[in-house]
């Protein structure tokens, strides 16, 4: 096994599952990784089909809203992020992500939260993002420079404001992880 992906295989076999769908996801991209090297993308939009993506989603500790992003590809509500570059450790995706799309030097967790298997939707639909969810943790005071060529809006969300509005406008597995946050992240901060 490639060295880049042993230590994917390794972050993601680290995760503890929250539900029956993350456990399954984790399943999924543990027989994956095993299987090939070819888990990162080497050309836009979905060469190979699946490949790993690095999430960032910054999270005020104070009041466990979520800042995300109206992402213009995929015509959702999304917290930045993007694909992992070939041999790119997938925390220093998450870095250089986050200051990519929101200019902002931080740096978030080392580890993941959640993991996600997707078919993406939008512009560039049908491939499989195997996604590794990290959190920032950031002041909603913070100045940000969002990159528009991405993105028609950025916004913090509350949990309230997520959990009542259209589930269709987010990522499908936000609310999901927004319950882990809440039970695993938020209660030890």
């Amino acid at each position: 096994m490639r060295q880049s992906v042993a230590i994917v295989h390794r972050m993601v076999t680290d995760l503890e599952p929250a539900d029956n769908l993350e456990a399954e996801h984790r399943a999924h991209a543990l027989g994956w990784l095993r299987a090939t090297d070819d888990v990162f993308r080497r050309v836009k939009p979905a060469e190979p089909p699946q490949h790993l993506v690095s999430y960032v989603v910054p999270v005020d500790p104070a009041t466990g809203r979520l800042l995300l992003v109206d992402h213009i590809n995929a015509g959702l509500w999304l917290p930045p992020g993007g694909h992992v570059e070939v041999d790119e450790h997938p925390h220093v995706t998450a870095g250089r992500e986050v200051r990519e799309e929101l200019g902002v030097p931080a740096t978030p967790d080392e580890q993941p939260l959640f993991l996600t298997v997707t078919r993406t939707v939008g512009i560039d639909s049908g491939h499989i993002d195997v996604s590794l969810w990290f959190v920032l943790p950031l002041a909603p005071d913070l100045s940000l420079t969002p990159d528009r060529g991405e993105f028609r809006e950025v916004r913090w969300w509350s949990p309230a404001e997520v959990r009542s509005a259209d589930p269709g406008r987010f990522d499908p597995h936000l609310s999901r992880f927004l319950t882990k946050l809440e039970q695993s992240y938020l209660t030890t901060r």
